[in-house]
């Protein structure tokens, strides 16, 4: 009885759980489809592919993803990091079908790659660069989305690279918004960001999403304003694909084409594809994990995994190449989800307003979704964060903000890669100082000098050391204490019997204190490996 009872009362704190946090994911979910809709169209636009595999693409992304992924918080969709590969790799094999195949390869390779731990690279990315990334990002969607809120679309929704398929970048982009806007846009707009500040404010009041209410509030100004000079062109509006039926709905799927599976570019683009979304998923994943507020840790292999399937089964039905999205997971994170519920729903109601209402979501002005958009920049880029960067030191701050300036300069990887470069220097530069710290000693005429090396000693110690034991005057007894080292490097250790074998020369006793011929690296036990991995 006593053992029902604990089943039941286990059960009963799950529902608790699921009820208490549907509360907030049912919400953020809206929010997540209103934000995915026009990115999933947009990047389906730039990338040369059918707009049905953008939306169906979100689709897989938020329910097939998310109900594997071990992250209670990333959204998955088509990616504007890959728009390019994408388009590249569809005129390079010739036709979509065989594209399609390649998608479905990167995603065999991207279950392999979490299969063998490939997600451990994730644990490597400086904290420094995943901030600044956070906070490039949030520059980014305000810099990119202030010509979509004045009225001028002539990028696609959701492009993030300084550099625009329509001949401008982003600046110059902003600055032709500025001669060519629109009122209609402008008071949409202008509005809607009035109502995402200070509709939240009322707590009474914000059981119904803000977004949502941007979007009816965009809807009914676009039909006041139709009829008008000022009326808002079809191209300034949501356009998805209008589905008349189940049968011509499953008549928009398109199948890959496996007879190329030989075929050597095919397995190059595969590639190319598993080895960037990966990247991209795997930054995403630790960035999202940073602004969780309850500070929750993503398996990363596990990711790799979910990743991996939902491409295969994405490229099996027509859909695009997809990865963990920054942007998403952010709104998610910022309308207040909770759990992968969250994500699943968003792409329910992907699914749901192209089978059903189509004609509905075609009445909703781009100005109203570039709103929310601006508005969720703002909360990545808070000054807050540029301040608590500073206080961290310069070995922070500056691959901060180099990170967020190469990103906003070029696109995410480039700029993130740029970061890691600056991020190394100062990692090494700090290896460098801090191998040993040493004592001196006089007695009479002669100095004593005691090297007491650290924990760990790298061969990043290596120049740091030969520069130490070379500056040491003549005559000196010289004690190199290895008592706290748990390894020292093989190099390492040539330097130091070296310089005991060769100091006879300038008069110098060298003195060696618990130091080993040969260290092995110290293991750890398998649970502490799979926690790690997992």
């Amino acid at each position: 009885m006593q053992r029902g009872n604990s089943v039941f009362s286990r059960l009963e704190v799950k529902k608790y759980i699921l009820k208490k946090n549907l509360k907030r994911d049912l919400p953020a979910s809206i929010v997540v489809f209103l934000v995915a809709l026009p990115l999933c169209l947009g990047i389906a636009l730039a990338s040369g592919a059918p707009l049905f595999a953008g939306l169906i693409t979100g689709v897989i992304g938020g329910i097939v993803v998310a109900s594997i992924s071990g992250s209670q918080l990333s959204v998955s969709g088509p990616a504007a990091g890959l728009t390019a590969i994408v388009l590249g790799a569809i005129t390079t094999l010739g036709n979509y079908e065989t594209f399609l195949l390649a998608v479905v390869l990167a995603g065999v390779i991207q279950l392999i790659l979490g299969i063998l731990k490939g997600g451990m690279i994730g644990n490597y990315f400086p904290s420094s660069v995943i901030e600044g990334m956070l906070a490039a990002i949030g520059l980014t969607l305000i810099l990119k989305q202030l010509p979509h809120a004045l009225g001028v679309d002539s990028d696609f929704f959701g492009d993030e690279s300084f550099v625009q398929g329509d001949n401008e970048n982003t600046f110059s982009a902003i600055s032709n918004a500025f001669s060519h806007f629109g009122v209609a846009a402008i008071v949409i707009s202008a509005l809607s960001i009035a109502v995402l500040i200070i509709w939240p404010k009322f707590k009474k009041l914000s059981v119904i999403p803000a977004p949502l209410l941007v979007v009816v509030l965009g809807v009914a100004l676009a039909l006041a304003f139709s009829g008008t000079e000022y009326a808002l062109a079809q191209s300034h509006m949501v356009e998805i694909p209008v589905v008349n039926g189940i049968g011509e709905f499953f008549s928009l799927f398109t199948l890959p084409d496996f007879s190329q599976i030989t075929n050597s570019k095919v397995w190059v683009v595969a590639g190319t594809i598993a080895v960037v979304a990966s990247l991209e998923t795997l930054l995403s994943i630790e960035a999202i994990d940073k602004i969780d507020p309850i500070k929750r840790v993503s398996p990363t292999n596990r990711e790799l995994v979910a990743q991996g399937a939902g491409n295969i089964v994405s490229g099996l039905v027509g859909g695009l190449p997809m990865t963990s999205v920054i942007v998403r997971s952010s709104a998610n994170v910022n309308s207040g989800g909770r759990t992968k519920m969250s994500a699943i729903f968003h792409g329910t109601w992907l699914l749901l307003s192209l089978l059903f209402i189509p004609g509905l979501i075609n009445m909703i002005p781009l100005a109203c979704l570039a709103a929310i958009l601006l508005v969720t920049g703002y909360k990545l880029t808070r000054i807050a964060l540029f301040k608590h960067m500073y206080h961290k030191g310069w070995d922070q701050f500056i691959p901060f903000v180099i990170t967020i300036v190469a990103v906003l300069l070029t696109d995410l990887l480039k700029g993130v890669a740029i970061g890691m470069l600056f991020s190394i220097f100062y990692l090494l530069r700090t290896n460098m100082r801090n191998p040993f710290f040493y004592k001196v000693q006089e007695e009479g005429d002669k100095k004593h000098i005691r090297i007491k090396l650290a924990e760990e000693v790298s061969f990043l110690n290596k120049a740091s050391i030969q520069v130490l034991l070379t500056n040491i005057p003549k005559e000196t007894n010289v004690i190199i204490d290895g008592t706290n080292s748990r390894y020292i490097d093989p190099d390492v250790l040539e330097t130091i019997f070296n310089y005991k074998h060769n100091a006879y020369t300038k008069g110098i006793i060298v003195s060696l204190e618990n130091i080993q011929q040969q260290y092995i690296v110290p293991k750890l036990n398998n649970k502490a490996i799979e926690e790690i991995n997992n």
